[in-house]
């Protein structure tokens, strides 16, 4: 069994919800300070065996491979989660544009708020991935009729003095 499926065995474990709670509240803490110091570094690309970044970054090896299925879809090239193990050459190449996106993605407030995202990505940008964010969010029917547009009838009439009268 590999380091990610004991990460997901884990994480998906039965405890009760003090323990759950617990569980998670150390691994966001973890996952917050390995943030900052990737932030910090924004200009380097973090690479190497994973259980040397795993000590690193002040995680076991199950607990990376979390953090590491965490961050995988801002990477510009993937890993391949599934076949991690102590001695798999990991790149942390990163997309950070993606990665901001991403964060409000999974609702990571505590994360795309870090103060360290300052000297990644200037507010105007950090405003406007904000804004595509939540335009992504926004479903628009491409098949509505516009009361202004011409009528579906063919008649050459606006819609909204054609069938849309009756409408």
């Amino acid at each position: 069994m590999g380091l990610y499926q004991d990460w997901k065995d884990c994480a998906q474990a039965e405890r009760e919800q003090q323990e759950h709670d617990a569980f998670w509240k150390d691994y966001f803490a973890l996952e917050t300070e390995n943030y900052k110091k990737l932030l910090a570094r924004h200009d380097a690309v973090k690479r190497g065996r994973l259980g040397d970044l795993a000590a690193e970054f002040g995680m076991d090896e199950k607990t990376f491979a979390g953090f590491l299925d965490g961050i995988n879809s801002s990477l510009r090239t993937e890993l391949d989660l599934e076949s991690l193990e102590s001695d798999t050459e990991v790149s942390l190449d990163i997309d950070y544009e993606k990665l901001y996106f991403n964060m409000h993605e999974a609702k990571a407030d505590w994360l795309y708020e870090l103060p360290e995202w300052e000297g990644v990505l200037s507010p105007e940008r950090r405003r406007e991935i904000t804004r595509e964010f939540r335009a992504s969010k926004i479903y628009v029917n491409p098949n509505k009729i516009g009361r202004n547009d011409p009528c579906p009838c063919g008649s050459g009439k606006k819609y909204k003095q054609c069938c849309g009268k009756s409408a």
